[in-house]
């Protein structure tokens, strides 16, 4: 005969072994969501001396990095000798940074508009899933018209990379949400561009900067959102950068809302650091494991 003490005692039983599942598969989860970090934290220490600095980050706990700089080799590494040093420090470089490349008669190499079909395939070679428009020049970006020749550009390099097995972002500052001529430049990059073949990084710390809300873009680009950069603003007039939990983002919402972004990786970035690079990433990646990765479930 089953008594109420009994079944309550089942009841509380299958209770705490569903808690338990669902911890262990919000745990499982979260490990496949791991912590990155964008390279370009400790460019200074990287371009003295690259494989230290990756053994450094490495020991940070860090398990994926986002290049930048790519110029035919990474960091003076060519692609096999690269990849291999990743491998040893069981670190994976799943993105990496490029610029747009419109420099007038300058040519830049790994560039959209120069030496593109050799980035894809270096990128390819080193195991990236994503390549990323970092940044456009003050010059590349005059007009409306100019971001509406981006987008189709990004269109045709976004191809390139879907053959490969990649997938092709766009990068934002803040200056894509100010308005030209009645119409916001963010609008025009995501609206001109096909979401299979253009996807966001969006920079959190550069939205808020904006005066924008990410939830709000969460929702206006679900699921198109792939990769976040995670870093914090302070609180001071200047909204300077500082380490993730320093300042006044609330990235506890934001993570909550990971599902909905559609954000597949995330990467640790400070431009500016009030000492050393290192320091800083360390206390922004604490943050986040103690903080933040219980919410990516």
């Amino acid at each position: 005969m089953i008594t109420r003490r009994s079944l309550l005692k089942q009841i509380g039983l299958f209770t705490a072994g569903t808690v338990l599942i669902k911890d262990a598969n919000a745990f499982s989860f979260a490990g496949n969501k791991k912590v990155g970090v964008q390279l370009y934290t400790v460019r200074n220490e990287i371009s003295k001396d690259a494989k230290g600095t990756l053994r450094k980050i490495a020991g940070l706990g860090f398990k994926e990095v986002e290049n930048f700089g790519y110029n035919g080799k990474f960091f003076g590494m060519d692609p096999a000798e690269y990849k291999a040093l990743l491998a040893e420090l069981k670190m994976k470089a799943t993105s990496g940074h490029y610029m747009y490349g419109n420099f007038g008669n300058k040519k830049i190499p790994g560039t959209i508009l120069n030496g593109w079909d050799q980035a894809v395939t270096d990128a390819a070679a080193i195991g990236q899933k994503y390549m990323v428009v970092a940044y456009l020049m003050p010059e590349e970006r005059t007009s409306i018209n100019d971001y509406k020749k981006i987008a189709a550009e990004l269109n045709i390099a976004g191809k390139k990379c879907k053959d490969a097995g990649i997938q092709l972002c766009y990068h934002n500052h803040d200056f894509e949400f100010q308005e030209i001529d009645g119409q916001i430049p963010f609008d025009i990059l995501t609206k001109e561009t096909d979401p299979s073949l253009v996807q966001i990084e969006l920079d959190l710390y550069w939205v808020m900067k904006a005066g924008k809300d990410p939830i709000a873009l969460f929702n206006q680009h679900k699921g198109r959102i792939a990769l976040w950069h995670v870093k914090d603003m302070d609180k001071t007039e200047g909204k300077n950068f500082t380490e993730v939990g320093n300042g006044v983002i609330d990235f506890a919402t934001i993570f909550k809302n990971a599902e909905l972004s559609g954000m597949k990786h995330f990467f640790v970035e400070q431009d500016v650091c009030p000492g050393s690079p290192f320091d800083s990433i360390k206390m922004s990646i604490d943050y986040i494991k103690s903080n933040l990765i219980k919410y990516l479930a």
